[in-house]
């Protein structure tokens, strides 16, 4: 998996460093007990400091994508993901509420708002569904 980060983007490194992380996961290209780059040598590869790289590997800990192993290092959970529980449910209505609101603002209608969240959520399975 490739790791591409905009230095420039006003999203914080660690936070674009978890979300190609869960994307990778969700399109297949990670593979569940699939291991991951050390914090070190992601950060040397990717060349962002190592408490960047460490500080979306927590946040990746903390929501099940990965585990950390003393032996096999950091791997994509090999267990898979948790399902869908409530408050999961509401995280994610908080985080798109402010970009519905936007879009709406914006004079983006309903089937156009769907079509976009139609085309991502293809684009990101394509991987999964070829192999």
């Amino acid at each position: 998996m490739i790791i591409e980060l905009d230095l420039q983007s006003e999203v914080p490194i660690y936070t674009q460093l978890v979300n190609q992380i869960i994307e990778g996961i969700a399109s297949g290209r990670l593979q569940l007990g699939e291991p991951l780059p050390s914090v070190r040598s992601l950060a040397s590869d990717i060349g962002v400091n190592l408490h960047t790289v460490n500080k979306a590997y927590t946040l990746l800990k903390q929501e099940g994508y990965i585990q950390v192993h003393r032996q096999r290092g950091v791997v994509v959970h090999p267990d898979g993901m948790p399902p869908v529980t409530e408050s999961f449910a509401d995280k994610q209505r908080s985080e798109l509420r402010p970009i519905i609101a936007e879009a709406i603002c914006r004079g983006m209608g309903k089937e156009q708002m769907l079509d976009v969240v139609e085309s991502l959520y293809k684009e990101i399975t394509e991987y999964r569904e070829e192999k």
